[in-house]
């Protein structure tokens, strides 16, 4: 029987059935330690550096150990490509029958209850349009997940209208209950080896039962967690509650259909839930006018908000006291009568009794039109890890910036991990020879006024060096806005800007250019794979410092100081490095790729706490000097002269 390491080896499977696949020692020994948790039910933490090969590392054990095995990914983008590119390549290479599922949360499956509902119902002509479009894809789809259908965009307004949540989810009374794609996906992950979820599905049932994943987790043996860094902040979103403008607007518009369809004769119903669309608008208005996260207690002297909030809560009653006597003309109606109880719940605790809470930060967000009032725990280890010893099962957690330097304590602390096994593997790229870390000398403290026009006078003869194949990333949105308009028509090379265009569409627009400067913030630090030459250069404007304005942030800090922690060196500073990390890993995806690593914040040099950053970055060259990375980038067109 072959060995680990022989099935990842240079003679084993996977080298000859997997195009370009290359035996690394670090996948080698990644997967071994996998192995041995599978085996023993032991807990794992395990950093494998940017070229690692960690998906077949956890792959090919979790196949192999004859266990049932949950998969989690930090996004869906991953999970789809985890189902349905590389479980598919590892099962054909190993020449196992291990069986697989892909099961996500039901928003992302269309309801055919809820199609059905929108027959005659008012629709601008784009949205009629993408409804034509999902009524034939049902003719084909055999599960009924939204992203198959390309034609219509996952983030369009048509898809939570055909699709359900626990809110509006008729369950086991729905007419259509035996076509559910809901109830078909569940059935299928219950009969799978291997199950792969998300990390916003796990938490999501794990905390408030209602996507009714809890039945599958009593037979679940081994539990691995990819791109493990995220779960602290997934979790404290699900460990908490919210109350928002899109679950109020959801629920009058869910009732409307309810009462036409059901009770088309109560027109006092109709009233209430007209009442309830402008209290929610009113609300928001007294929010001010500003894009903004709060606390909520930095409300308190607001006037015009106590009135509106006065105004939200009755028109919730109001609806409340005219649904109850139309919950018996059907299932809508009592569906729509028990949401308005529980939002109406929701907000009297958050309004009333929430700050009562220990351990719970209040506060608010405003978008352009909506708003979402948060109650977020401070801290979620103990929660976490009361549903680890829940379940004596292998724990595995994994990314590519789980440690600091070499310490893992930051990570484990957030989780409650205490009795881990923890491993770090280097990337096997050689940074040494494939990049430069280049930090100017020229650039004062990152609060200095106009700072971010002077790492934009720094970047310039870097991004020509270059010839653009730049990623720009800036740590917030203002930054992020001054730099594309000061690059706008300024630079020779094609300009591309965060919310332009879909995420995806630009980083094709990206990599079909071959030459262009993508500016962006926080969704293109992670997460984002460009190989070759497109991508030669990424410009880090500061350390990634989480805001001190955002009020969990403030509450968490203040929180450390009373148990005697030093906030910055405790949180912060980690906090900052593993993003740094993630920031830096978009760089060098590949042996061939080169490129230089530009980090403008003088701190990495000039405080005692930039040697903390200095030793999570991957080993490479270091330059104070532009000429050094106008040389690098010379060699480059010398060695394609050579090759030409």
């Amino acid at each position: 029987m072959q060995t680990i390491v022989d099935i990842l080896g240079p003679d084993g499977p996977l080298a000859k059935h997997v195009s370009g696949f290359a035996a690394r020692s670090q996948q080698q020994d990644m997967a071994e330690a996998t192995a041995r948790a599978l085996k023993n039910n032991e807990m794992l933490i395990a950093e494998a550096g940017t070229g690692t090969g960690k998906t077949y590392a956890y792959l090919v054990p979790a196949l192999l150990c004859g266990k049932k095995v949950m998969i989690s990914t930090g996004t869906k983008n991953l999970q789809d490509q985890l189902f349905h590119r590389d479980l598919p390549t590892v099962r054909k290479a190993l020449g196992v029958s291990t069986s697989v599922a892909l099961l996500k949360g039901r928003a992302n499956y269309l309801c055919h209850h809820r199609l059905e509902k929108m027959e005659g119902q008012r629709l601008r002509p784009e949205q009629q349009d993408q409804l034509a479009r999902i009524r034939t894809w049902l003719g084909h789809t055999a599960c009924g997940d939204i992203a198959e259908l390309g034609a219509v965009p996952e983030d369009a307004p048509i898809w939570p209208k055909v699709t359900s949540t626990m809110d509006n989810c008729l369950g086991g009374e729905c007419p259509v209950y035996s076509d559910c794609f809901v109830v078909k996906a569940r059935k299928t992950a219950q009969a799978a080896d291997v199950l792969v979820v998300n990390h916003h599905l796990f938490f999501a049932d794990l905390a408030l039962r209602d996507e009714g994943f809890g039945e599958l987790l009593p037979g679940i043996n081994a539990f691995i967690f990819d791109e493990a860094h995220q779960l602290p902040d997934v979790a404290s979103t699900f460990f908490g509650s919210n109350l928002s403008a899109r679950q109020l607007n959801e629920l009058a518009r869910d009732a409307l259909v309810d009462v036409l369809t059901e009770a088309p004769d109560a027109d006092a119903v109709q009233a209430s839930i007209t009442r309830l669309e402008k209290t929610v608008r009113d609300f928001r208005l007294a929010l001010g006018n500003d894009t903004k996260r709060a606390p909520w207690a930095s409300m308190d002297d607001n006037v015009a908000l106590a009135t509106a909030t006065e105004d939200l809560m009755e028109s919730l009653v109001r609806l409340e006291s005219d649904l109850e006597p139309l919950a018996e003309r059907g299932k809508g109606l009592e569906r729509s009568w028990r949401r308005c109880l529980d939002l109406r719940a929701r907000l009297g605790q958050f309004v009333n009794g929430g700050s009562d809470e220990q351990g719970v930060i209040q506060w608010f967000e405003t978008h352009a039109r909506g708003f979402a009032l948060h109650m977020t725990p401070l801290e979620i280890s103990e929660t976490f890890r009361g549903h680890v010893d829940k379940h004596k099962s292998a724990w595995i957690f994994t990314s590519a910036t789980l440690a600091v330097g070499d310490d893992f304590t930051h990570f484990s602390r957030e989780l409650g991990i205490e009795d881990a096994h923890a491993r770090r593997w280097d990337s096997p790229f050689d940074f040494a020879r494939q990049a430069l870390l280049y930090v100017p000398t020229t650039l004062p403290a990152p609060n200095t006024p106009h700072y971010t026009t002077m790492v934009i006078d720094a970047a310039r003869p870097v991004i020509d060096a270059s010839g653009g194949r730049t990623f720009f990333l800036l740590t917030s949105y203002r930054a992020l806005n001054i730099v594309a308009r000061e690059l706008e028509g300024k630079i020779s090379y094609p300009l591309l800007v965060q919310g332009s265009l879909p995420r995806g569409e630009l980083l094709d627009r990206f990599r079909e250019l071959g030459n262009a400067v993508l500016v962006g913030t926080s969704s293109f630090w992670e997460g984002v794979d460009v190989r070759g030459e497109a991508l030669s250069c990424v410009i880090i404007d500061k350390l990634p410092f989480s805001s001190p304005g955002d009020p969990v942030m403030q509450a968490r800090l203040e929180a450390m100081r009373t148990q005697g922690l030093n906030p910055f060196f405790d949180y912060q500073v980690p906090q900052a490095a593993i993003t740094l990390k993630q920031g830096v890993g978009r760089l060098i995806r590949d042996v061939h790729d080169r490129g230089v690593l530009m980090i403008c914040d003088p701190r990495l040099f000039g405080k005692g706490y930039g040697r903390i950053f200095r030793n999570s970055l991957p080993p490479m060259p270091v330059s104070r000097d532009v000429a050094d990375v106008q040389t690098f980038f010379a060699g480059e067109q010398k060695q394609e002269k050579v090759n030409a």
